[in-house]
């Protein structure tokens, strides 16, 4: 399996970076390729960061895109040598040449023996921040829809890189699927590992295997409490927020919600530019 995620327009409050990254460290990723930024990037709006390295030496630090390849932990006896691997595709959406940057990630994808490849995002969402956060899965092939549990892709409108992606795997024949998370829409802008995390651990579903979540878990609780701490100091926020609570234990389980929620997706990709 080929697990993406892109910084930008499909990564809300960092849920999906952030996700790939606590995976990438816990299974010990070993980078092995990236694609060069020169072709695929408007710098002058992704723009590249100076920094100091090691030997307090300035370099330039460019928009990456980086394959590392990792072996989960825990992997059921059932799993074959075949498919213990997984590659990890972290970096930033492009702004040029979309069609050729997916075609360099289907190399890697070729390259490497990938079956599947499973794109994971977030959103902004009508969610309150103190429940569990809803995933919403959808497929693109009934065979995946079955296999995985997840809901077929009815979606028309804008869209961005993953859905790109998406429709050039299914023109070279790889099945692929998605995973988004929502986000309060009240926090626009704070990093969320609340929904990373439960990214994290609708991957490791997917994939039949355990990860330690400490880190995520103790950032989360964290996060909550700061959210928390925010919202009594606001008398109109806190109102929103139990408004927001009180539908969420109306409706049940995130599953339950999925529904609202793949509509909630949609109205977000046609509010974008």
């Amino acid at each position: 399996m080929l697990l993406a995620a892109f910084e930008g327009w499909n990564d809300a409050g960092d849920a999906a970076s952030l996700a790939l990254a606590h995976l990438d460290d816990a299974w010990s990723g070993t980078s092995f390729a990236d694609i060069d930024p020169e072709e695929f990037y408007d710098f002058s709006t992704t723009r590249p960061q100076v920094r100091f390295d090691d030997d307090d030496r300035r370099e330039i630090v460019w928009p990456t895109n980086r394959c590392s390849f990792a072996t989960p932990h825990g992997r059921s006896e059932t799993t074959t040598a075949d498919d213990a691997g997984v590659v990890l595709l972290r970096g930033v959406e492009p702004q040029l040449r979309w069609r050729t940057f997916c075609d360099q990630v289907l190399a890697v994808a070729e390259a490497t023996k990938v079956d599947l490849v499973l794109t994971v995002g977030a959103l902004l969402a009508e969610v309150p921040h103190s429940r569990p956060v809803p995933v919403f899965g959808a497929a693109y092939e009934d065979e995946v829809v079955e296999q995985l549990g997840l809901l077929p892709s009815r979606y028309e409108g804008p869209t961005g890189i993953v859905g790109v992606l998406h429709a050039a795997c299914a023109d070279a024949g790889l099945r692929s699927a998605s995973l988004w998370a929502a986000v309060p829409s009240y926090l626009p802008s704070a990093p969320s590992p609340k929904a990373a995390l439960a990214l994290v651990r609708k991957i490791t579903d997917v994939l039949d295997v355990g990860v330690d979540g400490t880190a995520l878990e103790i950032a989360t609780a964290n996060y909550e409490r700061s959210v928390d701490a925010a919202a009594r100091d606001d008398d109109d926020t806190a109102d929103y927020i139990a408004q927001l609570e009180q539908r969420f234990d109306e409706e049940g389980s995130s599953l339950d919600a999925e529904p609202t929620l793949a509509d909630e997706i949609e109205a977000f990709l046609r509010d974008q530019d």
